[in-house]
C-alpha cells in the first residue's frame, strides 16, 4: 500500500520557519504510525527527531498528530489512518508552538500544571504495614479508570482553552486531580478541590467542547472527570459565589423552571450587577430571538417530567 506523507520539520535552534518534507513509501498492513516514523529516520533523514519508548501504549512518549488527529504513534495502525483520511497523510507534533525539533515538543508547562494538583496519594500510613492499603472494589469503580492516564498530553494540546489561557491547568491535570479526590484513602480532597475551583486556572473555565475526550487515546474522557469535580466542589462546600458557580446554579434553576434554557435570565443571574456591561450583546440577542422578556418565556410541554428528571439526577445541593 502506497502513501504520501507530509512531515512537519522544524529545529528551534537553527530554523526561522517550519517546513514540510514530502515522502512516499510503501507500507505493510501491520505497520503502525511509529513504524513510519522509524523508517523516515532510518531510510530518508537521520536528523528527523521524535520521542518513543515503550511501544505498548503505556508511556505516552510518542504522541503525534495525523491529519490533525491526536494519536499515539505506537498504537495507531496505518491502514486505519488511510481508511479514515486517504493515502495522503500529514504528520505533525501535538503542539506546533512548543516544538523543540520536529515531533519533539517542550512539555514543561504540561508537567508544571500536572504537578500543581499534587498527583499523589496524601495519607497517613504505617511505615511498617502488616497488610496492603487497598481500596474496596466498589470505591475503585468511582475512579472511572482515571488511573489509566499515561500523561501523553494529547488532551492537553487538543484543548482550545490552553491556547488562549496560560493559567488554565488543563484536562490532564483535572483528570489526575479527580483520580485522587475520588479515592477514599486520600486526605487532601478539599485542598485539591480548592486548587481546581479557582477562576482562570480551574474547571470552571472548561468550555465543554469535548475535544479532550476525542483526543484521549486511552478513552478515559477527561471531560467526564471535570463534571465530577464540579459536583465535588459543591459537595465539599468548597464552592464560592462567583460568576462560574452562579452560572451552574442558574442553569439548573432555568431548566427546572421552564424545561428549557432562559439565556437572558442565566446571564443576569450569573453576572449580578455586572450584567449591565452586556447590554449591547443582550440587545443583539433580543433582535435574533435568543432571549425574550420574562413574561413571554415559553415552557416545555414536558415540564413535569423534566422536573422529575432534574430532581432524580441532582446529586448535590447548591
Amino acid at each position: 500500500m502506497k502513501v504520501t506523507l507530509k512531515v512537519f520539520r522544524f529545529n528551534a535552534e537553527t530554523d526561522y520557519l517550519p517546513h514540510y518534507d514530502t515522502i512516499e513509501m510503501e507500507i505493510d498492513e501491520k505497520d503502525v504510525v511509529l513504524d513510519v516514523l522509524n523508517r523516515i529516520k532510518w531510510e530518508h533523514d537521520g536528523s528527523f527527531s521524535y520521542r518513543r519508548s515503550c511501544r505498548h501504549g503505556i508511556c505516552g512518549s510518542c504522541a503525534v498528530k495525523v491529519n490533525g488527529r491526536s494519536t499515539l504513534a505506537c498504537k495507531e495502525r496505518m491502514v486505519d489512518m488511510i481508511e479514515l483520511f486517504g493515502s495522503e497523510l500529514t504528520i505533525e507534533p501535538v503542539s506546533k508552538k512548543r516544538v523543540i525539533k520536529d515531533m519533539i515538543v517542550d512539555k514543561s508547562d504540561f508537567w508544571q500544571k500536572y504537578a500543581a494538583v499534587k498527583p499523589w496519594l496524601e495519607a497517613e500510613i504505617d511505615e511498617h504495614p502488616k497488610q496492603e492499603n487497598l481500596i474496596p472494589p466498589k470505591e475503585a469503580e468511582k475512579l472511572e479508570e482515571a488511573d489509566y492516564c499515561i500523561q501523553c498530553g494529547c488532551c492537553y494540546y487538543a484543548c482550545p482553552v490552553i491556547e488562549v489561557n496560560e493559567e488554565y491547568l488543563g484536562p490532564a491535570a483535572f483528570e489526575k486531580a479527580y483520580r485522587f479526590t475520588a479515592d477514599v484513602r486520600d486526605h487532601a480532597k478539599k485542598e485539591r478541590l480548592e486548587i481546581v475551583d479557582k477562576l482562570g486556572q480551574g474547571v470552571w473555565d472548561c468550555v465543554k467542547c469535548f475535544e479532550c475526550a476525542e483526543a484521549c487515546p486511552k478513552e478515559i474522557s477527561p471531560i467526564s472527570k471535570i463534571t465530577k469535580l464540579h459536583n465535588q466542589i459543591f459537595e465539599e462546600g468548597v464552592a464560592k459565589s462567583n460568576v462560574a458557580t452562579r452560572h451552574a446554579v442558574g442553569f439548573k434553576k432555568s431548566i427546572e423552571k421552564h424545561g428549557i434554557l432562559d439565556e437572558g435570565h442565566l446571564v443576569a443571574y450569573s453576572e449580578g450587577f455586572a450584567v449591565f456591561k452586556h447590554i449591547p450583546e443582550a440587545l443583539a440577542m433580543f433582535k435574533k430571538g435568543k432571549i425574550v422578556m420574562p413574561w413571554n418565556m415559553p415552557k416545555s410541554k414536558n415540564l413535569d417530567e423534566i422536573k422529575k428528571l432534574v430532581k432524580i439526577s441532582s446529586t448535590v445541593k447548591f
